[in-house]
């Protein structure tokens, strides 16, 4: 798979992304979240001009339309997901993994410390799967001010019907290999 900046001409393609991507949240009772607007074109187009906005294609060359997509914003000292998302027809082939390991790439390259993002706890593609690829559940006590502000607005949206959390990953910095215990 090939992973670049996204372009203005693809961000309705990301919005079909995510409406494909909300269906499954049907069979856990969750139609809400099915039923969601994806972020808007504004949202989008935002995150691309900052350079915060990723696609996922086929690497081969035959299909250039993204299969998933990443947008990610600096929150405190951490490069935080703000939105990832993988078409079904293409899910479990690490693409969404791939994505989050460029954006973790970009964040080390500007010295950020880690990866954030918010998910739902029990949704079995949301915090489990992120703690599978490293992410660990923050507690309360370790929330940035940037982190609790970011909750506060997914409250006032309704998210916390269902529980959630918050995530972190830790980044070895740019050009530094990881310490391993004695």
């Amino acid at each position: 798979m090939l992973i670049r900046p996204a372009t203005t001409a693809e961000l309705p393609a990301l919005q079909d992304i995510e409406r494909a991507a909300g269906e499954l949240f049907r069979a856990l009772d969750m139609a809400p979240i099915a039923d969601d607007e994806p972020p808007g074109i504004e949202t989008l187009e935002s995150f691309r001009r900052a350079g915060r906005a990723w696609v996922a294609t086929e690497a081969d060359g035959t299909d250039l339309a993204p299969l998933a997509y990443l947008i990610s914003e600096p929150v405190d000292t951490a490069e935080h997901i703000e939105q990832i998302t993988v078409h079904p027809r293409a899910a479990r082939r690490r693409i969404g993994q791939a994505l989050i390991e460029h954006a973790a790439d970009r964040a080390r390259e500007e010295g950020r410390e880690a990866l954030t993002l918010t998910t739902f706890a029990d949704v079995p593609w949301n915090a489990p799967y992120y703690a599978r690829i490293g992410f660990r559940v923050l507690g309360e006590a370790e929330l940035t001010p940037g982190l609790r502000k970011i909750r506060a607005h997914e409250a006032e949206l309704g998210l916390d019907r269902w529980p959630r959390v918050t995530m972190r990953r830790d980044l070895t910095p740019a050009g530094t290999t990881p310490r391993t215990a004695p």
